[in-house]
This record gives C-alpha cells, structure tokens and sequence, in this order.
C-alpha cells in the first residue's frame, strides 16, 4: 500500500458497523496444509476458528453501503484508492441499472473499497490461508482436493467465457460448512492478497529464487496440480490494491471470540 492510500484511509471516517450482508455462518478451526509451500511454515499450520459470509457480497449489499459511505461512491473516491472502472458497470453512482442487478456479486471493487465494507461490518477481509481452507471443502467434505472429479469440476469455470452475465449469488450448492460461491461465480480479494508474489508460469515453481512471500520465505506449490489454485494466485497477485476487474468480488470474515 503506498503512503499517499494509507494516509487517505486514515483520514477517511468509517461509520459504525452497518447491519445487512449475507449471513456469518461458523467455520471451525484445524489444521490446513496449504496447496502453496511457504518456507518459513512448511507442512500443515493451524488455522483458528472464525466465521466467514455464507455468499459473496452483493451489487445490493454494496449500494447500502456507498449511500450509507458516499465517500465511496465512485464519483467521489480518491483515484489512489480505486482506479477508473470501480463501480463503472452501475447506471450511477448510487444507481444499480440493468448491468448491475441487485443479487449479482459486486465487481469492479477495488481492494480498498472491499477493505472498507468489511471494516463497517465490523469484519475483516479473510486471509488467503482462511479463503482456501474453507474453499477446500466440498458438500460433504472439509477437505476434498484428492478428489480429481471436484477438481475438474471447479476447473470447468475457468473455461467459461468472461463475458458473460454473472449468475446471481447463492445459487450453487453449499459446501459442508454452508458456504456458497467460493468456486464458479468470481475471484475474490484476500487480505494479504499482495503477500502472494507466484511466478504465473507453473515451470519455475520449486525455484525458490523465482518467487518470494513477504520478501522472505519462498512461495512455490506444494500441489503443483491444484491449477485452480495456482491461476487464483497468479491472478491476485498481479494485481494492484486500486485495482478493479469485472469478474473480481470478495466477502468478510469475523474472527471468533
């Protein structure tokens, strides 16, 4: 994040904890190896207990905020804090129209915008070893990645034409925690997505000169067949946190007391 977006967040106000969303449904904690090899926390890691949106934020959902937030409406945000596309598929700054209808996942959110929603939830964006934790589930499965059918199945989307109109959220069935949409419908931003430095190309992973996590550990695939994983990554990590795309959205997470 550079300085001059740091300073503009701070001096942002942030309302208090705005009620609406998509529901916070529990996610028990254990133990996770990461399709990712993360030097400095080989194997398998804990991840603690939290509770994450059943289904990603929605066009409606986003426009309660804006209105409640006009600081974030796109005709008023800072360019630092969010490039020309955000929001640039609504009729309006506080208009949704017939390309933004209100159960579609929100698009052309730029990471500081997501960051700020989740924030007046009194949420927080999730991490990326919480995202793929919970997205390693299947319907009856908290962890179903040995499984080559799911695999291909989560690998069919990436075929799909991006130019299509985006379903509306909640429509796929929930996986064994109750969460919906975290495979098939968009991308979305993680907390730490700048942390995830992946060479794109799949050749130079186990080269740990090639790809570095923090500026420390090396970030490589432990799965180097999980291409879902690695492509999410590859995506994530190109990006800025200004940045906005049409098929990128994201959900909050609360931690567990």
């Amino acid at each position: 994040m550079g300085k001059l977006a740091a300073a503009l967040l701070v001096a942002i106000p942030v309302a208090g904890a705005l009620a609406g969303g998509a529901d916070y449904l529990p996610v028990p904690g254990g133990s996770f190896a990461s399709a990712l090899n993360y030097e400095d926390a080989p194997g398998k890691q804990p991840v603690a207990a939290f509770s994450m949106m059943r289904t990603p934020v929605t066009n409606a959902d986003f426009l309660a905020f804006v209105k409640a937030q006009p600081q974030w409406r796109r005709d008023r945000v800072p360019g630092v804090l969010a490039e020309a596309r955000y929001l640039s598929h609504w009729a309006g700054p506080v208009e949704l129209g017939e390309d933004a209808k209100p159960g579609q996942p929100v698009v052309q959110v730029s990471w500081f915008a997501a960051d700020a929603y989740c924030a007046a939830q009194g949420a927080r964006l999730p991490t990326w070893t919480e995202w793929e934790y919970v997205a390693a589930a299947d319907e009856t499965r908290r962890d179903a990645r040995r499984d080559r059918a799911w695999r291909e199945r989560i690998l069919r989307w990436y075929s799909r034409p991006s130019n299509t109109a985006l379903p509306r959220a909640g429509l796929q069935p929930a996986n064994v925690y109750g969460i919906q949409d975290l495979h098939g419908l968009v991308w979305e931003w993680t907390e730490d997505f700048s942390s995830l430095l992946m060479d794109a190309d799949n050749r130079n992973q186990g080269d740990p000169d090639n790809a570095r996590f923090c500026g420390a550990g090396a970030l490589s695939m432990n799965d180097r067949d999980n291409y879902a994983v690695l492509m999410r990554v590859a995506m994530l990590s190109s990006l800025s946190a200004e940045a906005t795309t049409g098929n990128l959205g994201f959900r909050c997470v609360k931690d567990t007391p």
